[in-house]
C-alpha cells in the first residue's frame, strides 16, 4: 500500500513513549516463550516495539546479549521468591530446587541458554544459595563443593532435559502422553530376561509425572546429605 506521496509502503508508527531496557527484556521473553529462540530476532523485536535497531542497540549488544539477559531475568525471579521463605534448609533447597525446574519448564529456551553461558550472573546467585542452604545443613567445607555440585549439576541438568523433551514434542505430532505411551509399549516387548528392569519400570512409564520424580531425586541427595555432616 503506498503513502500520499506515492513513495511506497507507510511505515508503522513509531513510539512516542521511552524505550528501557526492562521493556525490550520483557518482550523478548515474551517472544520466546510464544515461539521460541528461532522467533526472538532483532527485526522481530524492533517491529513489536515499533522502534528502531538504534534504540534496541542502545540498550543491548546484540541477540546473545538479549537472550542471556532474558534468561537471567527469570532466573532471578526464581532466587528472589525463595529467599525469604522457610528457615529449614532443607525445605529452602527443595523449594529452590523446584522453583528452578518450574521456571525453565514454563520457559524452555532457559535451559539451553545456560548451557552456553554458565557463569551468567543469575546462575551463579542460584550456586551461591545452594552453597549457603549446604552449608546450613552442616556440611563440611571440605565437602561443601562437591554437594552443591551435585545438586546443581542435577537440577540443570534434569530441568534443561525436561525441557528439551517439550521443544521436541512442540514441533511434532505427538504430545507427552502419546509420545510416553508409545515408549513403554517398546520397553515392553523387549526380552525380560536381558532388560527385566527396564522390562518392569514399562508400566510406569507412561503415568509417572516430571516434576514429582525430579522431587525424588532431590530427596534423594538430601538423604546422601546428611551422611556428610
Amino acid at each position: 500500500m503506498a503513502n500520499r506521496t506515492g513513495q511506497g509502503p507507510a511505515r508503522a508508527p513509531r513510539r512516542a513513549d521511552g524505550l528501557s531496557r526492562e521493556l525490550i527484556i520483557r518482550t523478548a521473553i515474551d517472544m520466546l516463550d510464544s515461539g521460541g529462540e528461532k522467533a526472538l530476532t532483532l527485526r522481530a523485536l524492533t517491529v513489536r516495539l515499533r522502534t528502531g535497531y538504534g534504540a534496541i542497540y542502545h540498550h543491548v549488544a546484540d541477540k546473545d546479549d538479549l537472550l542471556a539477559a532474558a534468561a537471567d531475568q527469570v532466573i532471578t525471579g526464581v532466587t528472589a521468591s525463595t529467599a525469604d521463605g522457610s528457615s529449614d534448609p532443607r525445605t529452602a533447597l527443595r523449594a529452590l530446587a523446584l522453583s528452578l525446574f518450574d521456571a525453565i519448564d514454563a520457559h524452555p529456551w532457559v535451559g539451553a541458554d545456560f548451557s552456553r553461558q554458565p557463569w551468567r550472573p543469575a546462575l551463579l546467585d542460584f550456586y551461591e544459595s545452594v552453597g549457603r542452604l549446604v552449608g546450613d545443613l552442616g556440611v563440611q567445607h571440605e565437602a561443601r563443593f562437591d554437594a552443591a555440585g551435585a545438586l546443581v549439576n542435577y537440577v540443570l541438568g534434569v530441568a534443561a532435559q525436561n525441557a528439551a523433551n517439550a521443544r521436541l514434542l512442540a514441533g511434532g505430532a505427538a504430545d507427552r502422553e502419546t509420545f510416553l505411551e508409545n515408549a513403554a509399549q517398546q520397553w515392553a516387548q523387549i526380552d525380560p530376561g536381558r532388560y527385566p528392569f527396564v522390562h518392569a519400570a514399562a508400566t510406569h512409564l507412561s503415568e509417572h509425572d516430571d516434576r514429582e520424580q525430579f522431587l525424588v531425586g532431590v530427596d534423594i541427595f538430601l538423604a546422601g546429605v546428611a551422611t556428610l555432616r
